[in-house]
């Protein structure tokens, strides 16, 4: 399996497919370096030399953030908001949507499962 910026990546799945396995390079990413590296994106990832292979590496690290640092650069991102209690900050720390979706009747990945709530009893009026 061939090792592209830390990552095992699938040997036998196209290397425009592979390299999107790694956090941070998306489809226009891992194309844009396929053709900076002058690579047929159409070749399993398998099939690449050990020179085509370092020479990505050596795009990937000199051009992008992937991996953990780009998790860190995220994680650092959003410790801000919450420190400086801005509003985006706020809806992090009570683990709300952050970008204006409504919660009323959807939210669930953001909000975990439904917490019951216990109702009113129905009181009859005389």
């Amino acid at each position: 399996m061939p090792r592209i910026a830390g990552v095992d990546v699938p040997e036998k799945k196209k290397i425009l497919y592979s390299l999107q396995y790694v956090h941070g390079i998306g489809p226009k990413f891992a194309s844009d370096i396929l053709a900076e590296a002058q690579v047929d994106p159409n070749l399993a990832a398998g099939e690449l030399p050990e020179q085509k292979v370092a020479q990505i590496n050596a795009i990937i690290d000199a051009s992008y953030l992937v991996e953990g640092a780009l998790r860190r650069h995220v994680s650092q991102n959003v410790q801000r908001l919450k420190d400086i209690r801005c509003y985006r900050g706020e809806r992090h720390r009570k683990g709300l949507p952050v970008r204006g979706q409504r919660t009323r009747c959807n939210a669930r990945t953001r909000k975990g499962r439904k917490k019951t709530v216990a109702g009113k009893k129905g009181v009859k009026a005389k």
